[in-house]
């Protein structure tokens, strides 16, 4: 007599939602505005937009960018939104700041563009320990984003989960 076997985790209910899945492909790269600078100290208007003039924003094609300056100079504002202005027709995103800003730009705007409705009274699996490493922030953002909707959210693989939130019955 053989049993057959019948894998439950397969017909269960559960929803799973691989934050890996929303890691951007592109590069990341920096932008340190330091070398701009006249003496390493401040920026000089005349030269610096002739320099925006004259660059190849072309190598920023598709790249992520984080724009820094990475020494203590007196930078003015209007400095960062010039570049901004030549990044949008080439990079694929841009943010002031470091990598890590720039990394938790890029989860929070592809969180963001998830349609909370696929998740509307599901019982959902947040995928943990995978192969890229998805930062804390993003796992916060998306239960920032499921506890309105979901009926229940869980954290690991669906044939081990640690239980996070479940709807309560009247709500």
């Amino acid at each position: 007599m053989s049993e057959e076997i019948i894998n439950r985790v397969a017909q269960s209910a559960l929803v799973t939602l691989n934050l890996e899945e929303l890691i951007h492909p592109g590069e990341r790269v920096v932008y340190d505005i330091k070398d701009n600078l006249f003496q390493g100290l401040i920026l000089r208007e005349k030269d610096f937009r002739a320099f925006v003039k004259e660059h190849d924003w072309s190598q920023y094609d598709g790249k992520n960018v984080a724009i820094i300056c990475s020494v203590d100079a007196i930078v003015p504002t209007w400095a960062y939104m010039l570049l901004a202005t030549k990044l949008q027709n080439h990079a694929n995103y841009y943010v002031f700041g470091d990598l890590e800003a720039l990394e938790q730009a890029l989860f929070l705007e592809a969180i963001a563009k998830i349609d909370m409705e696929e998740y509307r009274d599901a019982k959902v699996v947040v995928k943990g320990c995978g192969s890229a490493p998805v930062p804390a922030y993003a796992y916060v953002e998306i239960m920032r984003k499921l506890l309105p909707v979901a009926s229940s959210v869980m954290y690991g693989e669906p044939c081990s989960t640690v239980p996070l939130y479940k709807k309560p019955k009247n709500a």
